[in-house]
C-alpha cells in the first residue's frame, strides 16, 4: 500500500472517530466523512463500501493493535497478567478519544461487541489452560459474566475517566484474581 493511501485511510479513519463524539453514527454521512478528511467521495469509496464497511475496518484496526499490544508477552511473564492489562489499558488511553467515542454513542453498538468477543475468547482460553473442570454451563456463564464485567467496567472508566489508569488496573486486576480463585473452588 503507497503511502498516499494510507495517509488517506488514516485520515478517513480519524475523519470518523471526529464526528462519532460529535453526532450518532446513524446521522454522519459519506459527504460530512469527506469534507473532515479533506478527501472527495469518490476516496472514501474506493476503499469501503459504505459507512459501515469504514466503521467495520476502523474497528478491526483498532482492536486488531490493541490485541498485538496486550498479547506481547515477556518470556519470564505469564498471560495475561497485570502488566498486559496495564499494557492494553495504556495503549486504550492513547487512544482515548476513539474509544470514548465508540463507548458512549448508542448509535455503536458493534464495538463493545466486538470488545466482549476478544474478551471471551481470552477468558476461555484461560479456563482451558488452567484446566479447570467445569462443566460447559459454568464455563459459558463464567465467562460471559467476567468478559461482560471487564467490558462494563472499560466502559465506565472511559466515560467518566475517575482515576489513573494504573489504578484502574490495579483494581480490575484484583477483581479478576477473586474471580479466578473463586472458579477454582468450584471446579
Amino acid at each position: 500500500m503507497d503511502r498516499r493511501t494510507k495517509k488517506n485511510q488514516a485520515a478517513i479513519m480519524n475523519a470518523l472517530i471526529h464526528l462519532i463524539g460529535e453526532k450518532d453514527f446513524e446521522k454522519i454521512t459519506i459527504n460530512e466523512i469527506a469534507e473532515r478528511a479533506d478527501v472527495n467521495r469518490g476516496t472514501i469509496y474506493s476503499h469501503y463500501s459504505d459507512k459501515y464497511d469504514l466503521l467495520d475496518k476502523c474497528l478491526e484496526a483498532q482492536l486488531y493493535h490493541l490485541i498485538e499490544i496486550c498479547s506481547l508477552v515477556d518470556e519470564t511473564e505469564p498471560y495475561p497478567s497485570k502488566s498486559s492489562l496495564l499494557r492494553t489499558l495504556v495503549q486504550m488511553e492513547k487512544n482515548a478519544l476513539f474509544y470514548r467515542n465508540l463507548l458512549s454513542n448508542k448509535g455503536v453498538p458493534s464495538f463493545r461487541n466486538h470488545l466482549q468477543e476478544i474478551m471471551n475468547k481470552q477468558i476461555m482460553e484461560q479456563i482451558i489452560a488452567n484446566n479447570l473442570s467445569l462443566d460447559e454451563l459454568s464455563k459459558d456463564i463464567s465467562v460471559q459474566f467476567l468478559s461482560s464485567a471487564i467490558v462494563g467496567v472499560i466502559e465506565w472508566w472511559f466515560t467518566t475517566m475517575p482515576c489513573s489508569v494504573e489504578e484502574i488496573t490495579e483494581r480490575l486486576w484484583s477483581l479478576l484474581e477473586l474471580n479466578q480463585m473463586i472458579l477454582r473452588t468450584q471446579s
